[in-house]
């Protein structure tokens, strides 16, 4: 029977061992409301939207469709917070589906196998989720091309550099909330140079990738 029960809990031990730890579950913070919006300027149109404004040579949302809009209950405490997600706000306030409706609004046809290394358009929050930005139809727009581009030099890629780079400088105080929201709105291109420097000798980790 000893023996029994000695290779009982060896078999438990293995078992615990071999599947690692449990998955801690994140629980975002009560704090965020998800539809909660403030947009920076009123939306004129929801159609006829430009799709060709470019700045500094990378495409940029017509103002008039997409001003950019912040969720006010995101602040920096919450950025701070290891339980914040881009998936405590992404498709609450405004489904999936809808969302590529901004696609018709832009003049512009979804494209089809858009994943991977054949993504060509980005359904791009223009104030991200990591800095604050609400997940309505007035901050979205889609952002394309170039197609004859490897994928991490295509515009949506550059500006996800370009978003990771200032969540980092709002934690560190180098810019206020406030600041980074309203310049990335006005114009995210102006940050290019300064993303570019400092991910060529920083590692992507957190929010430094992709958004979660």
């Amino acid at each position: 029977m000893r023996l029994y029960l000695r290779r009982l809990a060896l078999c438990v031990l293995l078992a615990s061992v071999s599947t690692g730890a449990p998955a801690v579950t994140k629980v975002c913070p009560a704090s965020v409301k998800p539809k909660e919006s403030t947009a920076l300027m009123e939306a004129t149109r929801t159609s006829g939207c430009d799709s060709g404004l470019k700045k500094n040579g990378f495409s940029v949302p017509d103002p008039h469709c997409t001003p950019g809009s912040i969720n006010p209950t995101v602040k920096l405490t919450t950025l701070k917070n290891r339980n914040f997600t881009t998936s405590c706000v992404r498709d609450k306030a405004t489904s999936a589906p809808k969302k590529k409706t901004t696609y018709a609004a832009y003049g512009l046809t979804a494209p089809h196998r858009n994943t991977g290394k054949t993504q060509t358009c980005e359904l791009d929050h223009l104030i991200s989720i990591e800095l604050g930005g609400a997940d309505t139809l007035d901050n979205i727009w889609p952002q394309c091309g170039p197609a004859d581009t490897v994928l991490a030099q295509r515009y949506f890629k550059i500006k996800d550099g370009v978003e990771n780079y200032l969540n980092i400088q709002v934690k560190a105080g180098t810019l206020t909330l406030d600041e980074a929201q309203k310049k990335i709105a006005a114009d995210w291109t102006q940050f290019v140079p300064a993303s570019a420097t400092y991910w060529s000798t920083h590692k992507a980790t957190g929010f430094g990738k992709d958004e979660p």
